[in-house]
């Protein structure tokens, strides 16, 4: 099985409740940053996408905390693509410590929707490829 594809986030105080606290809003801007990163390390120009009238669409996500997060911290989030049969896929994404604990947990389901006919297209990872330079990096073979 391919690594999973890696970026390190640097904690921001403005990303912290009252309690001290990240916010789930901003695990959800990190989950997606890191997302983002891999589809841009697979070659993948999102612009080309919306040219072909494709474009990525969110539709599910859930998270789940294990740890406390605080300010100041450094994690690496990890992200990987599981394609299935069917019209949607899912990313995994771990957030983790530098002492390897995990602190979340963040798991979305999404589609590829044609924007001319507002459908989800059927096996995404069938488009990924096309338009990925590096479509491993997405975990397609």
């Amino acid at each position: 099985m391919l690594e999973p594809f890696r970026v390190t986030i640097d904690i921001r105080t403005d990303d912290l409740d009252l309690n001290g606290h990240v916010r789930g809003p901003a695990y959800l801007a990190y989950a997606d940053h890191a997302r983002w990163e891999c589809v841009w390390a697979a070659g993948v120009d999102p612009l080309a996408l919306k040219a072909g009238n494709l474009g990525p669409v969110n539709l599910e996500t859930t998270i789940r905390f294990r740890r406390e997060l605080r300010a100041r911290a450094r994690i690496d989030v990890l992200t990987r693509f599981v394609w299935e049969p069917g019209k949607v896929s899912r990313v995994d994404q771990e957030f983790v410590a530098p002492d390897g604990a995990v602190v979340a947990e963040v798991e979305s389901v999404s589609g590829l929707l044609d924007l001319e006919s507002r459908r989800l297209v059927p096996e995404p990872g069938r488009y990924w490829r096309k338009y990925a330079s590096r479509p491993e990096v997405l975990g397609l073979p």
